[in-house]
């Protein structure tokens, strides 16, 4: 059946940095093959125009660090049929849950004249822990292509086409040389889901994480390897804790080697 009106597509804004927002905005023509079924009804970095909801698909990015983004979020799933989150900090809690691991008003009281006029939570956490979402869409910034695929997915009413396993995969098909075995350099990309095409690995670099634990990640695995190459604790911790710190099963494999 014909369909007799746009979706309504909003945008959403959280604790973050806007990068998973302007890969939205770095879509541009490839945006233009679905201009024609959908409505952007709220999206404060393209217009300042706004179209009351309720919306057919949200997109959330950044994460909840205060209590008034604890409240707000609900008011967002209250207004949207389709809630997908987009980026590391939406489904991971991002680079800010480094905070997570430590005393929040420690850093407070050191970075602020006044701290007492801070209003924050202790933790930064994924857009998940608070509300359904319909899907998580990884990468720090994401990949616009899968974002593509995420809306047309949810706009056509099926199972959007993200791969789950790891960059090693991309690796073999990109034609790299394994840089660890290769060259002992230390890399993630064995338990980090695919998404950016094994960028770091093509240039002779490991891989950092930027796309969190793949689908059943075997991390014991991977930091037993970089022990052998000669990595120590605190690099194994840290290597685990930059832009999804708090994904759980990199933020379990960290406090195994936390001393």
């Amino acid at each position: 059946m014909k369909q007799l009106h746009k979706l309504k597509l909003a945008v959403w804004k959280f604790a973050s940095c806007d990068g998973c927002q302007l890969s939205l905005l770095d879509c541009e023509d490839e945006l233009l093959t679905v201009a024609g079924e959908i409505e952007i009804a709220n999206f404060m970095e393209a217009s300042s125009a706004v179209v009351k909801g309720p919306y057919d698909l949200s997109l959330v990015e950044g994460s909840i660090t205060t209590p008034h983004d604890a409240e707000r979020i609900h008011q967002v799933r209250r207004a949207s049929k389709r809630l997908v989150t987009i980026g590391a900090c939406a489904t991971s809690g991002g680079i800010q849950a480094l905070r997570n691991f430590k005393d929040v008003k420690a850093f407070t009281s050191i970075v602020y004249a006044k701290p007492e006029y801070i209003e924050t939570l202790n933790k930064s956490t994924a857009i998940a822990d608070h509300v359904f979402v319909d899907f998580e869409l990884r990468g720090c910034p994401i990949n616009k292509h899968q974002l593509l695929e995420v809306m047309s997915a949810f706009l056509s009413d099926r199972k959007p086409v993200i791969p789950t396993y790891s960059v090693c995969i991309e690796c073999k098909r990109r034609g790299n040389v394994c840089v660890m075995v290769a060259h002992g350099t230390p890399c993630m990309g064995p338990v980090t889901q695919a998404g950016c095409n094994a960028l770091c690995p093509a240039y002779n670099r490991g891989c950092y994480g930027c796309y969190g634990p793949m689908e059943s990640p075997n991390t014991a695995a991977l930091s037993q390897w970089w022990k052998q190459l000669g990595v120590d604790e605190t690099d194994l911790v840290r290597a685990y804790r930059t832009f999804n710190a708090y994904a759980e099963a990199f933020r379990k494999e960290s406090e195994r080697h936390e001393q």
